[in-house]
């Protein structure tokens, strides 16, 4: 009878031995363990951070703030663009895309900027910590932290075992999605001065909730037809849509409907 331990070892030894070969050596792709550390410290900073800061001013990040979220626009202008052009030159379909498991250019290309998205991800824990050194702790809602701490996870499998093909797509909407967002994020940071000019917060959120509805079409589609891409990839994705739909819904009425019913 195996013991939970030798089975999370076994587990560790599948996935070991079970990945993309061409992504393997890559930084932090070859071992879920580094990114599992990761993530528990991102948690540790959840837990401690507000308490470290409950007695400290907040920090003015100004132009940390100005630098970084202009530097993620331009992080995912090179992303979409890779995505868009890699995808046209090798002929992608938008209905069903298996992985180019071999090491020709375009396949190659591709993987390279999934684990570019992946990278992102890991990056854009840092939203968190600034959040938690402004005191801005009414940020840290679960919608925030569940997207942040599940992201590196989910891409990290995406590059681990499915760098490329289907999921394209989602590289392809969320950098467009995030060219738009830090770009708003990087004028915010600017000052109060630009308050008058970001009137369109909400139509952001109505922009990324017609991206995880895209992206359930697109997954769900895949779900019921023959394509050669891993079913449970494609579940995971359409699963983790629907949660994402049902969060932003719920923060778009919390923020816009029910505050506009206030007002009025």
């Amino acid at each position: 009878m195996e013991t939970t331990w030798q089975r999370v070892e076994s587990l560790h030894r599948w996935i070991l031995e079970n990945g993309d070969k061409r992504t393997d050596p890559w930084l932090l792709v070859y071992s879920p363990v580094p990114i599992i550390c990761i993530f528990l410290c991102y948690l540790g900073v959840l837990w401690i951070g507000p308490k470290l800061m409950t007695h400290k001013e907040p920090v003015n990040l100004k132009a940390v703030l100005i630098v970084y979220n202009f530097s993620m626009v331009v992080l995912s202008v090179y992303m979409f663009h890779e995505f868009l052009v890699t995808s046209w030159l090798a002929n992608y379909s938008y209905l069903c895309q298996p992985v180019d498991y071999s090491p020709s250019p375009l396949g190659m290309r591709m993987a390279s900027v999934c684990w570019w998205f992946f990278f992102s991800k890991v990056i854009e824990l840092s939203d968190t910590v600034f959040f938690i050194l402004r005191k801005k702790n009414s940020q840290l809602t679960f919608l925030h932290v569940y997207h942040h701490g599940t992201m590196i996870f989910n891409w990290w499998a995406g590059v681990k075992f499915v760098a490329g093909g289907q999921s394209f797509f989602i590289g392809l909407l969320n950098t467009f999605v995030h060219i738009v967002m830090y770009s708003y994020y990087g004028l915010a940071a600017l000052g109060p001065h630009m308050q008058k000019y970001l009137w369109w917060k909400r139509y952001l959120t109505s922009l990324q909730l017609v991206q995880f509805v895209l992206l359930t079409l697109h997954t769900g589609y895949n779900l019921f037809t023959e394509c050669d891409f891993p079913d449970s990839m494609n579940a995971v994705v359409f699963a983790y849509c629907i949660s994402l739909i049902i969060l932003f819904s719920n923060f778009y009425y919390q923020s816009y409907i029910t505050r506009k019913s206030k007002k009025s």
